[in-house]
């Protein structure tokens, strides 16, 4: 089961980004993917955790740039952003998804 969830994970940040750009942004995909890639920079706040891993430990709500009004914000880039700004707000938003459904759903899977 813990294979799958890595495989899921990296999945879901690395390479389902594609299909995102490919279908919402057809003429400009390959840009539109490195720029939802770039967003995965958004780990950066990781760094301001003590420890800086911890095993079992949902980064949602936990991590600045991870938290709830933060989450919200993405949201709200998602609806009211144009061009670039709304690829980095998809990414964004794409990003907490992933490591939401890594923590909660695997977590939930787990206890069927």
């Amino acid at each position: 089961m813990e294979i799958a969830k890595i495989i899921t994970h990296y999945f879901l940040h690395l390479i389902f980004p594609v299909f995102i750009a490919l279908v919402f942004y057809k003429e400009n995909g390959k840009k539109a993917y490195f720029i939802m890639l770039a967003t995965m920079l958004v780990d950066v706040d990781h760094l301001l955790a003590t420890p800086i891993f911890q095993e079992g430990r949902s980064s949602i709500g936990f991590h600045p740039l991870h938290t709830y009004p933060m989450i919200f914000l993405y949201f709200l880039g998602v609806l009211f952003l144009r061009g670039n700004y709304r690829i980095i707000a998809i990414g964004l938003l794409f990003h907490m998804f992933t490591d939401f459904q890594d923590f909660y759903f695997w977590r939930w899977l787990m206890k069927l």
